[in-house]
C-alpha cells in the first residue's frame, strides 16, 4: 500500500527529488503527468494517490488518471481518456470522469485544458500564415560561392570577348571556308543586329511622328521681382550702348584731325560742284 504523507516526506522540500527544480521565485515540478508545474503537496503525482492530469499528443487531448491499484505496474497505471475537439463537449466529459475526485483536481483539469485549447489554435492560425523561414549560412559556404561566381562572371565574359571575334572574322571572310563555325551563333548574332536596326528605325519614325504638331503650351508665371529684374538689363544695355557709340565718334575725329582752339565743330567736306559758263557773241554797231 502507498504512503502519500511517507513519500512527500522524502521527496518534498527536505531532501532530493529528480524533477524538482529550485529558483528564486519558487520550486518548479519537470514531470510530465504534474497538473499545476508546481512542487507542491497537493500538486506533486508521485505522493498522491488520486491524481488525474491533461495531456496534450499531437494536436489531441487526453485525460490521465492515476490508478493506485496498479502501482505494481507502472506501464500500466494511467487510464487514458481520449477527449473531444469540442470544447463543451470535452469539459462535460472531464465532469464525467472525475464526478467524485476532489475539486481541486477537477478545477485544475479543466484550466489545464483550457490553456491547451488556447495555444493549439494559436498554432494552427500561425501554420495558415505566411512566415519568414531563417536558413543560417556560414561565412566559409559564402565566400566560396562568391568566389564561383566571379570564376563563372570572367569565364563568360571570355567566353563572349572569343565569340565576338570569332564572329567578326567570319563576316571579314578573313579565312575563307577553311573552319567550321558554329551556325546557331551567327544566325544569333544576325538576329541581335536586326533587332537593333528595327529599335533605330522605330526611334526615328516615332521622331517623325512628332514633326508638324502644334501643342499649346500655358504661359509661364513671372514675378514682378522677375520683371524688375529684365528693366535694370534693359537700362544697362542702353547705357552700354550709349557709350560705344560716344567712342567710335571719338576715335574717327581724332582720327581726321585736332579739333579747332575755339572748340567749333569740325567742317564737313562738301561736295564737288563744276560751275559753266556761256558766253554770247557781240552784237553789230548799228550804221548811221
Amino acid at each position: 500500500m502507498q504512503h502519500d504523507d511517507v513519500i512527500w516526506d522524502i521527496i518534498g522540500n527536505k531532501q532530493f527529488c529528480s524533477f524538482k527544480v529550485k529558483t528564486k521565485g519558487g520550486n518548479f515540478c519537470r514531470n510530465e503527468f504534474n497538473l499545476t508545474g508546481l512542487c507542491t503537496r497537493s500538486a506533486c503525482p508521485l505522493s498522491n494517490s488520486q491524481y488525474a492530469t491533461v495531456r496534450e499528443e499531437k494536436g489531441q487531448c487526453f485525460l490521465y488518471m492515476k490508478v493506485i491499484e496498479r502501482a505494481a505496474f507502472p506501464a500500466r497505471m494511467w487510464e487514458k481518456v481520449k477527449l473531444s475537439r469540442n470544447y463543451e463537449k470535452a469539459l462535460e466529459q472531464i465532469d464525467q470522469n472525475l464526478i467524485y475526485w476532489p475539486r481541486f483536481i477537477r478545477h485544475k483539469c479543466k484550466q489545464r485544458f483550457t490553456k491547451i485549447t488556447q495555444y493549439l489554435i494559436r498554432m494552427r492560425k500561425l501554420v495558415l500564415k505566411r512566415q519568414r523561414k531563417l536558413v543560417p549560412l556560414s561565412r566559409k559556404v559564402e565566400s566560396r560561392e562568391k568566389r564561383k561566381e566571379e570564376k563563372a562572371l570572367i569565364a563568360a565574359q571570355l567566353d563572349n570577348a572569343i565569340e565576338k571575334e570569332l564572329l567578326e572574322r567570319l563576316k571579314q571572310g578573313t579565312y575563307g571556308d577553311i573552319y567550321n563555325f558554329p551556325v546557331y551563333a551567327f544566325d544569333r548574332a544576325l538576329e541581335q543586329q536586326e533587332a537593333e536596326s528595327e529599335s533605330d528605325s522605330e526611334e526615328e519614325e516615332e521622331e517623325d511622328e512628332d514633326v508638324g504638331q502644334s501643342e499649346f503650351v500655358a504661359e509661364e508665371e513671372v514675378d514682378e521681382s522677375d520683371l524688375s529684374d529684365f528693366e535694370d538689363m534693359n537700362e544697362l544695355k542702353t547705357s552700354s550702348d550709349d557709350e560705344e557709340e560716344e567712342e567710335e565718334q571719338a576715335k574717327a575725329s581724332g582720327s581726321k584731325g585736332k579739333s579747332p582752339a575755339n572748340g567749333s565743330a569740325p567742317r564737313r567736306k562738301r561736295a564737288h560742284v563744276e560751275i559753266e559758263y556761256e558766253t554770247e557773241p557781240a552784237s553789230k554797231t548799228r550804221t548811221t
